[in-house]
């Protein structure tokens, strides 16, 4: 789909791709906006984090003063999955600021996702400030989880009983991808992780955030007729403390069955010197804040706002997903900077639907019927996986129902068994 110019940039600045001989003038930046010096290895990190990526520079003269990259992911979506550019290493020069460039860049990247049928976009948790008003909505949360170990964790299911096995990190990406992207697809919201993604964010030996824990382990569970089978895994890292005993921070944890996470909660909370686990970024819908035995042992200390998403073209994206439940209504969408989103549309959805995105369980065309309900394209964006509902956007007075049970009807063709959920952070 077209996209239409956002706020314009001054006419002395210009958009374009940034070549790869720029890149080191685009870290300049990067850390002169966010106030960092980064050792060697960490600008190395990055250097080759951002050549794998889609970049717009914006250019005053030949000066170098706003970027923005996008990663080339594959978002899993209810019954399938889409392109979505991943957002990041956003940057406008202090000298530049409030100029339009970042109006300027997003413009760039909404034009490009229109050109290559990239119907959605995505950026990890960020000001919602800035970003709501380009379209992004919140669309998966997380939350930080913390068990004390100072006794055994308490359960109310048995574990699985097969074995589990420590793996050499720089071997585990191989073992555990095809587990991975066998799993991913029952959540909406999880990246396609390549094996330079695997490499760089989930097994590289320093942790950018805190260098004081270990590298990364990771364990994973068999099961009693194959040891050697991936019947889940779980990555983490430990930390030694001076005041307390060390603490163990879990990354990523996958399990077939709640008996076989539960197989591996179990081992992290039984390791020798340690008090704490910390697992930041869990899924609301986590089982083990169901099989924990004792919650005042298991407790939730944050919940936070994950993954945004943007309906660039809302058509394509409604039509490459799954429904749970036919519905007939009539969208009135709100969008002031892709105008072809905006206004009326008729959403029909059968419950058949597979999400491949060629228009199989759904089909959405302009009508000048009124409409059943009128809500925002970040509020659509923020209920698209299945996460948010329709409804709470009706209760808080931003969404509008003209057409009594229309938000419960959406909500219903919406709906997910389980909630959206993604541990990448970008």
């Amino acid at each position: 789909m077209d996209s239409a110019p956002l706020s314009p940039a001054p006419s002395t600045i210009t958009f374009r791709d940034l070549p790869d001989t720029d890149l080191d003038r685009a870290l300049d930046l990067l850390y002169l906006v966010f106030h960092e010096t980064p050792e060697d290895e960490k600008r190395k990190h990055h250097h080759d984090l951002l050549r794998g990526c889609d970049r717009v520079g914006a250019y005053d003269g030949e000066t170098l003063v706003g970027l923005l990259a996008a990663f080339r992911f594959t978002l899993s979506v209810p019954g399938g999955e889409l392109p979505c550019p991943g957002v990041s290493f956003v940057s406008v020069a202090p000298t530049h600021r409030r100029r339009g460039v970042l109006s300027g860049l997003i413009a760039e990247l909404f034009g490009r996702c229109g050109a290559e049928d990239r119907p959605l976009a995505a950026l990890w948790a960020s000001e919602d400030a800035i970003y709501g008003r380009f379209g992004f909505g919140p669309a998966t949360y997380g939350t930080t989880v913390e068990i004390n170990t100072e006794r055994p964790l308490a359960l109310r299911v048995t574990p699985a009983d097969g074995p589990l096995r420590l793996v050499d990190p720089a071997s585990a990406p191989e073992l555990l991808a095809a587990y991975y992207d066998r799993t991913r697809s029952a959540r909406a919201g999880r990246i396609h992780r390549t094996d330079a993604w695997w490499s760089e964010e989930w097994m590289v030996t320093e942790d950018e955030d805190d260098d004081d824990l270990s590298p990364p382990r990771v364990v994973v569970l068999g099961t009693r007729e194959d040891p050697e089978a991936v019947a889940g895994y779980a990555i983490y890292r430990t930390k030694s403390r001076d005041d307390a005993s060390g603490m163990i921070r879990l990354d990523d944890l996958e399990a077939d069955t709640p008996q076989g996470a539960a197989a591996l909660w179990r081992y992290l909370a039984s390791i020798d010197l340690t008090g704490l686990v910390r697992a930041w970024g869990r899924p609301l819908d986590d089982p083990l804040l169901h099989f924990a035995g004792d919650r005042d042992q298991v407790r939730v200390t944050g919940h936070f706002p994950a993954l945004r998403v943007r309906l660039v073209d809302v058509r394509a994206a409604l039509l490459g997903r799954s429904w749970a439940a036919p519905a007939d209504l009539v969208l009135e969408v709100r969008d002031t900077r892709l105008p072809a989103n905006d206004g009326r549309f008729r959403l029909r959805t059968t419950a058949s639907g597979t999400g491949t995105g060629t228009g199989t369980g759904a089909a959405y065309d302009p009508t000048e019927d009124p409409a059943d309900l009128s809500l925002d394209v970040r509020d659509l964006a923020s209920a698209y996986l299945g996460g948010a509902t329709v409804a709470s956007f009706v209760r808080a007075g931003v969404a509008t129902e003209h057409t009594p049970g229309a938000a419960a009807a959406l909500d219903a063709a919406l709906r997910t068994e389980l909630l959206p959920h993604t541990s990448d952070e970008f």
